[in-house]
């Protein structure tokens, strides 16, 4: 018989839950994998907000870019080239994204009307401005006693 270390957080207990977990939300001993282009989202100068999406092998077209109800949301879709589908091809491993959706809250002081968004090379940068806050406005002390 081998002496086998102890491991308090290690379980040999599997219950549904887990088969649940791990298939549906890529929990447990299955590392989730999440599809879809990588994107970065900063501020520049405090004056905006800026969202970078790497999403080679799509062409501008296959891109939509959206804003309503203060929520930034980016589209893809590849459409096979033409002369790709005259190929035959047997892949043995084929990975890429045929279509991603993103989705990002937008601040109070984004200004929605003024987005732009540039496509080189990849990848589709995101702009969206600030709204000018109002100066605040200074409010007089009166001293304390009432006339």
């Amino acid at each position: 018989m081998a002496i086998v270390r102890w491991d308090p957080f290690a379980s040999n207990m599997h219950s549904p839950f887990d088969d649940l977990l791990s298939g549906v939300w890529g929990m447990g001993n299955t590392p989730l994998r999440v599809g879809g282009p990588a994107m970065n989202v900063y501020t520049e100068d405090d004056k905006s907000l800026v969202a970078e999406l790497e999403a080679p092998g799509y062409a501008k077209d296959d891109i939509e870019v959206h804003v309503h109800d203060s929520v930034l949301e980016v589209k893809g879709e590849k459409h096979e080239k033409e002369e790709s589908k005259t190929k035959k091809r047997n892949y043995m491993v084929r990975e890429s994204h045929e279509s991603f959706y993103r989705s990002i809250q937008l601040p109070k002081v984004a200004d929605g009307d003024h987005v732009q968004a540039h496509f080189d090379n990849g990848v589709l940068k995101i702009t969206v401005p600030f709204k000018e806050l109002p100066a605040p406005k200074k409010v007089t002390i009166a001293d304390g006693k009432k006339k």
